[in-house]
């Protein structure tokens, strides 16, 4: 799978629209609207110049005349070019036929959730729950007009792709949100000791815990690396409360943690 000459999503859809007939920017651009399409693809006029001058340099697609109608300014039409073709058929192939690592934004939150303490964590996770419902009222509520409307399932794939995809989603934030506040969690003790305060009472039965469960229990056989991790992340909870804290001034840092 090379590289591709013009990879842009946009330019995948100017291909589409010109193997239907030629058109001038504008008409693709407003086409696209019509059917809804920009809310799958991103649009804008500048982006769109843009890949057309792209594809035409890529030998994709080619100008064959200009139109004026009354005193609009002069429009390039542009068409398919044969080798355009099999790049649309080859693009449209491999997107469907291959999986790819897509690194989303809430992807990347998860990977370092235990920056936040597990309370902030469920609170953020459950606003997001609500918009995510919201979302998933609001695609079925789409869904239930495009049937009234008798337009074919086939020219809205993309819309139950996308509602199966939240709904995924917000199974997933249900399910998490579920295992911290029955602490079912795996780890949630390391997760709650990342965010204690040095000197706590409950620090030491806290720890005893963790390291009970990487000494003898179901984090034994964690691998060497890991362990040293975690004995340097627990390492300062054990420690007495510095003499500021007894005398009561500053609020106490809390332990590094993970990514922090």
């Amino acid at each position: 799978m090379g590289r591709r000459k013009v990879s842009n999503p946009l330019a995948l859809a100017v291909l589409a629209l010109l193997s239907e007939r030629p058109m001038h920017p504008y008409e693709m651009s407003s086409t696209m609207r019509e059917r809804n399409k920009e809310k799958s693809i991103k649009l804008n006029y500048g982006s769109l110049y843009s890949v057309v001058e792209a594809l035409v340099r890529a030998g994709f697609i080619v100008a064959t005349h200009t139109v004026r109608e009354g005193r609009r300014p002069e429009r390039t039409i542009y068409a398919l070019t044969e080798p355009g073709r099999v790049e649309l058929y080859d693009w449209m192939a491999e997107l469907l036929s291959t999986p790819i690592k897509e690194h989303t934004r809430f992807e990347a939150a998860l990977t370092l959730l235990p920056v936040l303490a597990p309370s902030d964590a469920v609170r953020l996770l459950a606003e997001r729950r609500s918009r995510l419902v919201a979302e998933v009222e609001a695609e079925h509520a789409t869904q239930t007009l495009v049937e009234r409307e008798g337009l074919p399932q086939l020219f809205s794939l993309e819309a139950g792709y996308v509602r199966a995809l939240r709904q995924a989603e917000l199974d997933f934030v249900d399910g998490l949100l579920e295992q911290i506040r029955a602490r079912t969690l795996d780890g949630l003790e390391l997760w709650e000791l990342f965010h204690a305060e040095p000197g706590d009472a409950g620090n030491a039965e806290r720890l005893a815990e963790v390291r009970e469960q990487l000494d003898g229990g179901r984090w034994a056989e964690a691998n060497p690396q890991l362990r040293r991790e975690l004995d340097r992340m627990t390492a300062n909870l054990s420690a007495p409360a510095p003499r500021e804290l007894l005398d009561g001034p500053a609020t106490p840092s809390r332990v590094e943690g993970p990514m922090t």
